[in-house]
């Protein structure tokens, strides 16, 4: 069988999930039999620089791009047709020639607090070791607990696992999302307050990016959910305004109900001992240009944190 639409991926076990599920969901669109869909809608791997480069922050070896950065290259040579990321591994500008073309529905953005030897985050021993390799988190958790030892965890969720188990660490902070989308839920001890621990912009949310000219093809818009989408407006025009990349410890989460949009964005200093917060409101996410006043919103709020914070940004 012809393909009829190339799936780029990274060869993750996460990004296979996450991937296989638009793979299913894609095939269903097209209206393509259940036992042809692999054949009509082929997943293709492809290893990127942050697959590769697994001992050290991103922010030492160029940022969370490396993680998309050689599958949009294959999105623009025309190998591949549609990529599957994590919505949160998103730069803010997009490739010429490339869009996100598709938000599906979002999972649980919360963030995971996993541990073998206690139940939850509060409970932690005085001068734990907490592992994780994203600033946010760290920030988050040392304006918590100072006294925290925060130690850099990177790898595939299976590798952070087994490093928890071998007692590397007393505990981890992983996203909720992808524990869940893996069948991993078992592992998960807290999962922790969208107040405290304010998710990364996107987070829980996947993007489907292809090239300019299939936008608005009946495959992607099928795949498409409105509100998840205006959430994330919102949110990634916050990490916009905030200059959020792996060097900035910024969150970004929207709320929709009762016909409206609550929006919440932070900065944070890189070791958590000051932390700047605003939150607004769009009370018409029926309009037709609600995707413009979400990310309006973002924009103006994450522009009124950063005039707080001043500049946060961790120097290497």
């Amino acid at each position: 069988m012809t393909p009829l639409v190339r799936i780029g991926t990274r060869r993750s076990k996460l990004a296979l999930t996450q991937s296989g599920m638009m793979q299913r969901a894609i095939g269903r669109a097209l209206g393509v039999a259940e036992a042809d869909i692999e054949a009509a809608v082929p997943l293709v791997e492809i290893v990127t620089t942050g697959d590769r480069v697994q001992d050290r922050r991103l922010m030492d070896i160029g940022g969370k791009a490396l993680f998309t950065k050689e599958i949009e290259e294959a999105l623009l040579d025309g190998r591949v047709d549609v990529a599957v990321h994590s919505m949160k591994d998103m730069p803010a500008d997009q490739p010429p020639g490339l869009c996100i073309a598709a938000v599906p529905v979002r999972e649980d953005a919360r963030d995971a607090f996993i541990s073998d030897v206690v139940a939850s985050f509060d409970e932690l021993p005085m001068g734990a070791r907490l592992g994780t390799a994203s600033l946010r988190r760290q920030a988050q958790a040392l304006a918590l607990r100072p006294d925290l030892k925060i130690e850099m965890l990177r790898g595939n969720v299976d590798t952070r696992l087994r490093r928890l188990a071998d007692g590397e660490f007393d505990a981890i902070l992983l996203a909720t999302a992808g524990l869940n989308r893996l069948g991993f839920e078992s592992v998960i001890r807290e999962r922790l307050s969208l107040d405290t621990f304010l998710p990364a912009p996107g987070q829980g949310a996947l993007a489907l990016q292809t090239r300019v000219e299939d936008l608005g093809a009946a495959w992607v818009t099928a795949l498409n959910d409105p509100m998840t989408a205006l959430a994330i407006e919102a949110e990634r025009g916050a990490m916009t305004a905030l200059e959020g990349s792996c060097r900035t410890a910024v969150g970004a989460h929207a709320e929709i109900g009762e016909g409206r949009l609550l929006l919440t964005t932070e900065m944070l200093a890189p070791d958590g001992s000051a932390r700047w917060r605003r939150g607004g409101e769009m009370v018409d996410i029926e309009a037709a240009d609600a995707g413009v006043q979400a990310r309006a919103l973002g924009l103006r709020l994450g522009a009124e944190v950063h005039a707080l914070a001043g500049d946060q940004r961790v120097v290497s």
